[in-house]
């Protein structure tokens, strides 16, 4: 580590076999935490490189716990996160809207470490018990169209930088990687980045691999649609930029997707979403971001086709009926393994 630091400070990058070797020295705890402080901040001050990220990405994913999930015609909804808007929990919600309108999602997710309120911390707060039981997760697929795959129980080599990620609360090279090394791997993904840069060197990762993908950012910096500014929109057929006024909705404000100073607020946002309580600006951000998932996953033609199943399927509370499936289900789950 010392050697890549050295490297790192003068301006040099890593190979894709440096970096990939850098990242199992992290995983197998051979790294101190000033070390992995400093290697992390280093990415702050400089982009990562698409050979770094390609070598951190196959590290974390070999050393990842084998999942079996039928991930054929499954998507992952994710966004690295680390945009510091504290927005509520888009993608999340958006998750059990795609289930409702026949998607079938397999999400890869973690506890904020530079927001309020992650994936794992909303669903945790509402019920849901993380496992990493294949057989289980593969029946939360099966009944509500959703599992989720808590990241540390997969990626439990990230165990030694959990508390460094934590204290220094800021985004980290491990933002960009997350939504890369979902252990199930699932065919289809739609990522939200949190600039354009990182856009394009996840572009042409992906094109190296099989996965049909949407990538995603907001002009003014969220990694996700936002309907705040113009937006970006890059698959494995085309490129464009759109406004909200083009797919028939209202542009909106930051101040509309405030998620709340804590999680108990974050989750309360989440739910009264769910339950049909949700402004038109809250339940557009949710049908848009779902509807670019039905589009990458092929169920609809066009966004705006998309929007208007994603916003029935909110309204007619459908969404709420997978998502109630989902958290049963664990809780059952984890309560047959006490029994």
């Amino acid at each position: 580590m010392k050697a890549a630091l050295e490297k790192l400070f003068n301006h040099e990058s890593l190979t894709s076999s440096e970096a990939s070797e850098i990242l199992r020295s992290i995983g197998n705890g051979e790294v101190n935490t000033a070390q992995a402080a400093a290697f992390m901040s280093v990415y702050r001050l400089r982009e990562i490189t698409l050979d770094e990220l390609r070598g951190f990405r196959s590290a974390l994913l070999e050393m990842a716990l084998p999942v079996k999930l039928d991930s054929q015609n499954a998507i992952d909804l994710c966004g690295t996160g680390g945009d510091g808007r504290n927005s509520f929990n888009i993608s999340t919600l958006s998750c059990f809207v795609v289930a409702a309108c026949g998607g079938r999602v397999i999400k890869h997710g973690n506890y904020g470490v530079s927001s309020v309120s992650g994936s794992s911390t909303v669903l945790e707060k509402l019920g849901y018990r993380f496992t990493n039981d294949s057989s289980a997760l593969e029946r939360s697929l099966e009944t509500s169209g959703v599992c989720f795959l808590h990241a540390p129980l997969f990626h439990t080599a990230l165990k030694h930088v959990a508390g460094t990620r934590k204290d220094l609360g800021i985004r980290t090279f491990f933002n960009m990687l997350g939504p890369l090394v979902n252990p199930a791997r699932p065919s289809h993904r739609l990522t939200g980045v949190f600039s354009n840069e990182l856009l394009r060197k996840y572009q042409y990762l992906l094109q190296e691999t099989n996965e049909k993908y949407t990538l995603i950012h907001s002009d003014d910096g969220f990694d996700e649609i936002s309907l705040t500014a113009p937006f970006r929109m890059v698959t494995n057929q085309f490129q464009k930029v759109y406004s909200a006024p083009e797919i028939g909705l209202e542009r909106i404000t930051p101040e509309d997707l405030f998620g709340g100073n804590t999680a108990d607020e974050a989750s309360g946002v989440f739910l009264s979403i769910l339950n049909g309580n949700g402004t038109p600006a809250q339940n557009n951000v949710v049908a848009v971001n779902s509807a670019a998932a039905l589009l990458t996953l092929g169920i609809v033609n066009t966004l705006t086709e998309g929007i208007a199943l994603a916003q029935e399927a909110l309204i007619s509370k459908k969404a709420k009926e997978r998502f109630i499936a989902f958290t049963r289900l664990s809780t059952m789950e984890s309560l047959s393994e006490t029994c």
